[in-house]
């Protein structure tokens, strides 16, 4: 077998596991479980407690590395950060637990293999859906199988759907020009940032902005979109990978001419 045929094999291992965690950990709870909130207000449940133990034993046995959760204490994740930069799983057992708990079917299952702060394999799933996101830097991405991005017309500017979070802007000049001025056709934001970036390398979506990402919501996302061609910044950086780790802003496209457009837009108004 080639290094090709092996990094491949990973991620058809990590397909399997996170397919099989959602169906025995998350979907029998679905519409059935109850909620809790964490000491940040956070929704939290036994489905993403679940799901994170499964994950957190099984992972490690398709690559040898410690697994990073969203339900850890930030002390534990801050631990393994700082010892693991040779690999680091990191994972968010259920992305979007507000849609999650109130039967809106638009959640996901994320995992995504860090070396040295960056992402290396990201993997996300719907399994309301059945679709399952995957990339391996280098080596594309794809949809169940398919090569993304799945649509090759592009919109312009005026036509184009902009998927954008507009509570986590710490810009109150930025927010308020996005409900006023903005430059694209529409918005959407529908409260899963793993599921954005996927519907964005799909071509769905045409742009992205988010004002601030835990590390789980954007380390599978972020390799997925870039394998599908897209381009990525933030708000304080054109080097999104030396960002801030623990809290991530995004300006994302998947057409780099609109990516110009909409980076100089954004950055002009903040």
């Amino acid at each position: 077998m080639d290094a090709q045929e092996k990094c491949m094999q990973v991620v058809d291992e990590v397909i399997r596991t996170v397919r099989n965690v959602a169906q025995t950990e998350v979907m029998p709870r679905f519409l059935r479980v109850g909620k809790t909130r964490k000491d940040d207000g956070s929704l939290f449940t036994e489905a993403d407690l679940g799901c994170q133990q499964a994950l957190q034993r099984d992972l490690p046995q398709i690559l040898p590395h410690p697994v990073l959760g969203e339900e850890m204490t930030r002390e534990e994740q801050d631990a393994l950060w700082a010892a693991n930069p040779d690999g680091l799983w990191v994972v968010d057992p259920i992305d979007g637990t507000t849609n999650f708990v109130n039967g809106l079917p638009y959640f996901a299952i994320s995992v995504a293999l860090m070396v040295n702060g960056i992402s290396e394999l990201g993997v996300i799933y719907n399994p309301v859906a059945d679709e399952m996101f995957y990339a391996r830097r280098g080596k594309g991405a794809y949809l169940n199988g398919n090569r993304l991005p799945l649509k090759t017309t592009r919109n312009s500017m005026g036509d184009a759907i902009a998927a954008v979070e507009i509570k986590y802007l710490r810009s109150g000049k930025l927010a308020a020009r996005m409900n006023s001025v903005a430059p694209f056709g529409s918005q959407r934001s529908m409260g899963s940032s793993t599921l954005d970036w996927c519907f964005l390398a799909a071509g769905r979506y045409d742009l992205y902005l988010h004002g601030g990402q835990r590390l789980w919501d954007y380390a599978a996302g972020a390799v997925i979109l870039e394998e599908a061609g897209g381009r990525i910044a933030s708000l304080n950086t054109d080097d999104y990978w030396a960002d801030t780790l623990w809290k991530r802003s995004v300006i994302a496209a998947l057409d780099p001419e609109l990516f110009g457009h909409w980076h100089r837009w954004v950055r002009a108004n903040q």
